[in-house]
């Protein structure tokens, strides 16, 4: 479904990406770790088409995206959730929910998946009318999420989900990105600093280090493996 072969993306002089490769099919969940200034949300960033890939090849369902620009990825299907959230904080959970929902034929089957989104994250129905800077952070993050699923996606990109939320929501996050990924058959590509958590969802996963992606396999291969122990599972660097 995506397929990024060696991408290299620089902001100004200084090199984030070098020579990415990394492989996402239908359906998967795919989990990329790494410490912090890996370049992981720089890659995020370069599928969705924020930053723009110097060199490489970034095809999506067949067509080379590379060169888009964002409003024309989130057309063919790729959306992302980034990190801090960023939802608009003095409008309405629901206006939020709009918002995304705008992107997909103006919000044409907005009061169909708005209900999801509900029945998904049912706190959000609770607080549909409240401003989204009054949330919570998972809240908030549920609101993300939401609002990035109200495009209908084929692919989603979930930056940090779990970062700057208490412990007792971390687990209604992933439990409901396990079930957009196998309910909604919405395929993920995920970034998170909860190496164990993410592993655990994954199918495969990828780790970069300084730019580059250093391991891959199956999420249960790495949560296996003893340098991705000692680095990222058993009080090591944080990701």
């Amino acid at each position: 479904m995506l397929k990024i072969s060696n991408v290299e993306t620089f902001y100004g002089k200084i090199q984030a990406l070098r020579g990415v490769n990394i492989n996402i099919n239908e359906g998967e969940i795919v989990s990329l770790i790494g410490s912090n200034g890996a370049g992981k949300s720089t890659l995020l960033m370069t599928i969705s088409g924020v930053n723009k890939a110097k060199t490489g090849k970034i095809i999506f369902e067949g067509k080379n995206i590379e060169k888009y620009e964002p409003h024309d990825i989130v057309d063919l299907g790729i959306a992302q959730a980034p990190e801090g959230r960023r939802i608009f904080s003095r409008l309405t959970v629901e206006e939020n929910l709009r918002l995304g929902a705008h992107a997909n034929e103006k919000g044409k089957f907005f009061d169909v998946d708005v209900k999801d989104i509900y029945d998904l994250f049912p706190v959000l129905n609770d607080r549909k009318s409240q401003r989204g800077g009054t949330l919570s952070g998972g809240e908030q993050q549920m609101l993300a999420i939401g609002r990035a699923l109200m495009n209908r996606p084929k692919m989603l990109l979930l930056d940090e989900p779990s970062l700057g939320i208490a412990p007792k929501l971390v687990n209604q996050i992933f439990l409901a990105i396990k079930n957009i990924n196998k309910e909604k058959k919405v395929t993920i590509f995920l970034v998170e600093q909860n190496a164990k958590k993410a592993l655990e969802l994954a199918d495969r996963a990828y780790v970069l280090v300084n730019g580059k992606v250093t391991i891959q396999g199956s999420g249960q291969e790495l949560l296996k493996n003893q340098d991705i122990k000692a680095a990222y599972l058993e009080g090591g660097a944080k990701n």
